[in-house]
């Protein structure tokens, strides 16, 4: 049967692709959202949100630059649909600190020189804190094995497992 003008060649109307509903809760703020459901979180994050932060790398999951926290959990966000988490809880770089207050990870980062451009900082930041709470932090070696989807093209890892041991230690 061929196709009318408002089906696409996946079945759906031309207007599904459109104004999806979600509601999002990121940084402890809500947001209810219209979103095409083909659209990554990262997206949504960066585009929708403007939650410029978590930086789109590679943009295939390989980089890890993308990672956020989705309930807790560790989530390279370009390889996530924003409505595969309707009504989920995130975190971003922007909602980790208290106020003025940084949080313990990104004041470790800067003690150890965790970072030297800085591109990777905030996805290297949210995984150490994934891998912290999810107990991957006891040994400078687990923590290169938790955190090494996670590149760093400046070579900043000693740094980096310095500054997520400490952070470790203090939590």
């Amino acid at each position: 049967m061929p196709l009318t003008t408002s089906q696409s060649a996946n079945g759906m109307g031309e207007g599904s692709m459109q104004g999806h509903s979600i509601e999002l809760v990121v940084n402890g703020q809500s947001h209810a959202l219209a979103i095409d459901p083909r659209q990554s979180l990262l997206d949504v994050l960066r585009e929708t949100l403007d939650l410029t932060g978590t930086k789109k790398g590679c943009n295939q999951g390989a980089c890890g630059a993308c990672t956020i926290l989705v309930d807790g959990k560790r989530v390279v966000s370009c390889l996530t649909l924003a409505a595969m988490h309707d009504g989920g809880e995130i975190t971003t770089i922007e909602g980790i600190a208290n106020g003025e207050e940084l949080h313990p990870l990104q004041t470790a980062f800067i003690e150890h020189e965790g970072f030297q451009c800085g591109y990777c900082t905030p996805g290297q930041i949210m995984s150490g804190i994934g891998c912290i709470s999810e107990g991957h932090a006891g040994s400078p070696d687990e923590i290169r094995f938790w955190m090494s989807g996670n590149i760093c093209r400046c070579g900043a890892y000693p740094g980096i497992v310095a500054a997520v041991a400490d952070a470790a230690e203090r939590s």
